[in-house]
């Protein structure tokens, strides 16, 4: 039932997987102040702690590992890798005029070497990584200028790689705005009062719309093959029970994250955002022509991240992590070792909402489980949890498509192990691929397949059709 053509893959991410965090001209970006632990968002300093250990500083050393990575995506059958491109790798404060050239020179070896092994590179142009010194100047998102920073960096990129890259998106998990405003949209809003916060917010937004926009425009130009797509995180939200107010509520806050995939593909503001600027006495600083560049710049698909699903009660503090908004625990779901429900019939129901309220093609570019996968020597890591926790969800995408929903691809995340985006841990483990390395800094690094690697590779070779894991499951350590 998969169409033939069906892209799937692996996703992770520049400051995630690369390291080499200050090479060959690098700057610093928001990710490389980022210390260990779920508080990790808390308290932030932008100065380099000596004592501290920031573990996106080396993360899986993919910037000097990445030939040995691609192979091993190319023996698991990998039609595509979606990744992104270090801002700051490219324009080191992100304001100057001239690119770094060892920056874009790597990323031309990185999509070759993908293009030679026959994998299909989709890439997030600002994934998490806006440069450290645009929040520290210029204040982040919040300040209009960063629409001409970044729309230089863009155009850079799209020169540069015609004809590499297809496929690109232009911010990750844009919605993450309002919970995770740091990484989101580079502003800190740690000591504002609250409708401070919320105008930096939507301010933030609004610059990165029209600078979305301009980057759609400027690739179309640049190359017309070139296909553009938003990104959010769309793990759903569901009432905690069937009280009207819980039901009001919920949608209410889904309303919220959609607000970001409304503008981006409709190309408009939609008219429920007028009570929430008029309630909020929200003072946005827009020109006149922002609105036009935004009706002409909408994106060709929508990519979005699903790990879970959430319960809203009417009232309760709105709260959320890289996985989406947290809420109550759901009785009917189990859950992960981190404490997030897995909820596969969600994905088809979220597939089905899109497609309702877009009729646009949609790319899952993040899905996956985190699990403590123990290493013993000399045995292999029967990883059984996330082969049940793919058949699963690869199901419901079956489901979803029969239902009439066009998806181009999927993209796991992450295919290798990578630090958390939520955590900083290394011990919160996604991959096919284990690396050697914890939540210290110490290991080898050294890369070896799970069971889960045969697994998906069948998947892949039979373009969904052998979901059978029963043989993958043999003597070994199980999680």
């Amino acid at each position: 039932m998969f169409p033939k053509n069906f892209l799937w893959g692996g996703a992770i991410a520049a400051n995630q997987a690369e390291g080499a965090y200050q090479e060959d001209g690098k700057g610093l970006s928001v990710a490389d102040i980022l210390p260990v632990g779920s508080d990790r968002f808390e308290n932030i300093s932008y100065d380099i702690d000596v004592d501290e250990f920031y573990p996106n500083h080396k993360a899986i050393d993919f910037y000097h590992r990445y030939p040995e990575d691609i192979a091993l995506f190319a023996e698991l059958g990998l039609k595509c890798l979606r990744t992104s491109i270090a801002w700051s790798r490219i324009f080191p404060k992100g304001d100057e005029d001239e690119p770094n050239e060892a920056g874009l020179r790597f990323y031309d070896n990185l999509f070759d070497e993908l293009l030679k092994n026959g994998i299909e590179p989709v890439i997030t142009i600002s994934h998490f990584e806006t440069p450290l010194y645009l929040v520290e100047k210029y204040g982040g998102w919040k300040n209009r200028q960063l629409i001409n920073f970044y729309e230089n960096y863009a155009q850079t990129l799209f020169e540069r790689y015609k004809g590499k890259v297809k496929y690109w998106m232009t911010f990750n998990e844009i919605n993450h705005t309002h919970t995770l405003p740091l990484i989101a949209a580079g502003i800190n809003v740690e000591k504002e009062d609250e409708w401070q916060k919320l105008n930096d917010m939507y301010q933030a937004s609004h610059n990165m719309f029209v600078a979305s926009a301009k980057a759609v425009l400027a690739a179309k130009q640049i190359d017309p093959d070139n296909q553009m797509g938003c990104m959010l995180s769309l793990s759903p939200i569901y009432p905690a029970t069937c009280s009207p107010k819980d039901v009001l509520e919920s949608y209410q806050l889904r309303r919220r994250s959609l607000f970001y995939s409304d503008v981006q593909l409709r190309g408009k503001y939609p008219s429920y955002f007028e009570r929430i600027r008029e309630e909020n006495n929200l003072h946005l600083e827009t020109q006149s022509d922002d609105f036009t560049i935004i009706e002409k710049g909408t994106c060709d698909y929508l990519g979005f991240s699903f790990y879970r699903s959430s319960l809203h009660e009417a009232g309760m503090k709105i709260l959320g992590n890289t996985g989406g908004l947290l809420g109550k625990k759901n009785p009917y779901l189990e859950e992960t070792p981190w404490g997030w429900p897995i909820d596969p019939t969600a994905l088809r129901y979220v597939c089905n909402e899109l497609t309702d309220r877009y009729e646009k093609p949609l790319f899952i570019v993040e899905n996956g489980i985190g699990l403590r996968d123990e290493k013993i020597e000399n045995k292999k890591i029967i990883d059984e949890d996330r082969m049940i926790y793919l058949k699963a969800h690869a199901e419901q995408m079956e489901e979803a498509i029969k239902d009439g929903c066009e998806i181009i691809g999927y993209t796991w995340w992450g295919p290798i192990d990578i630090v958390s985006a939520g955590t900083g841990e290394m011990e919160k483990r996604y991959g096919f691929i284990y690396v050697d390395r914890k939540n210290d800094g110490t290991g080898t690094l050294a890369r070896e397949k799970k069971a889960s690697f045969d697994y998906y590779q069948q998947i892949i070779k039979t373009n969904g059709n052998n979901l059978d894991y029963s043989k993958f499951v043999r003597e070994g350590v199980v999680i």
